[in-house]
């Protein structure tokens, strides 16, 4: 019935019209800037907004997902949720490489563009009123950055994530992130989910995710839940019939976009 009433309002919604930015934000960290796409909901003067921070996937960019899903306007006027869409390159994973200091990329996403986006946009700058999510390769990401800037982020998603690195050795340049598995092997575990969620934050993190059951990380994110439920760490899990593709992650941000909605607001009528 929620699902149902999320549909309707959306469909009223379409009236108002989002703002759309792309910018450039520098990384002091890295030493360059990357672009960033910002979409910000239309709403009366003086009105602050909860963000969403949502990342892209494996050889994306910060414009995957206003391009492949333009009704993002139309979702984030609904829901009253600022949207950042910033570049974490090619194949960053995220991540602060541990053996390439010129990749710094959990420290951007984490820290820098959002430090950016609260001194430029109308946001409410507080734990409880910030997310982040993504697909894939950002999937991995948001849950990476999510659990361990938990104290910034007050809840965090993934959509067909790429949890468990494990999954892709050999593939998608995790090796030039943590190193080979003969030489850097306890990378391996160290910076894959099932290892981290053991330093869960017991302040509680709001935790969604989902994968298609056609998804070739299907199996890695199904066992991430069973380990939540072994560590009885509250989260949210769904997994429905569908690959690793836009078609799924394009259904996917909207039960995603609904579940962050309820959380920044609680219940109020919005």
């Amino acid at each position: 019935m929620k699902w149902l009433t999320f549909l309707l309002c959306l469909a009223l919604s379409t009236a108002r019209a989002a703002t759309v930015d792309t910018l450039s934000i520098y990384s002091p960290s890295m030493h360059r800037a990357a672009r960033c796409v910002v979409i910000t909901p239309a709403a009366t003067a003086g009105t602050r907004f909860p963000v969403l921070y949502l990342l892209h996937g494996y050889s994306g960019d910060y414009s995957n997902w206003i391009k492949k899903v333009p009704a993002l306007t139309a979702y984030a006027d609904f829901a009253q949720i600022l949207i950042v869409c910033p570049d974490g390159g090619y194949s960053s994973w995220y991540l602060d490489s541990p053996i390439d200091t010129a990749m710094r990329y959990e420290t951007y996403i984490a820290t820098e563009v959002p430090t950016y986006i609260d001194a430029h946009y109308p946001t409410l700058a507080r734990r409880e009123s910030r997310a982040i999510t993504g697909l894939s390769m950002g999937g991995y990401g948001a849950l990476f950055i999510g659990l361990r800037h938990a104290a910034f982020f007050g809840a965090c998603g993934s959509m067909s994530g790429g949890v468990d690195l494990h999954a892709s050795i050999g593939r998608f340049d995790v090796d030039k992130r943590i190193g080979d598995t003969a030489h850097y092997a306890a990378n391996w575990t160290r910076y894959s989910l099932p290892w981290i969620i053991r330093a869960y934050p017991k302040d509680s993190l709001a935790i969604t995710f989902d994968c298609g059951t056609e998804d070739f990380f299907y199996t890695v994110n199904h066992a991430l839940h069973e380990d939540l439920l072994r560590l009885k760490i509250p989260h949210q899990y769904t997994e429905r019939p569908g690959g690793h593709t836009w078609a799924y992650w394009a259904g996917s941000i909207q039960y995603q976009l609904l579940f962050f909605r309820n959380y920044f607001y609680k219940g109020e009528r919005r």
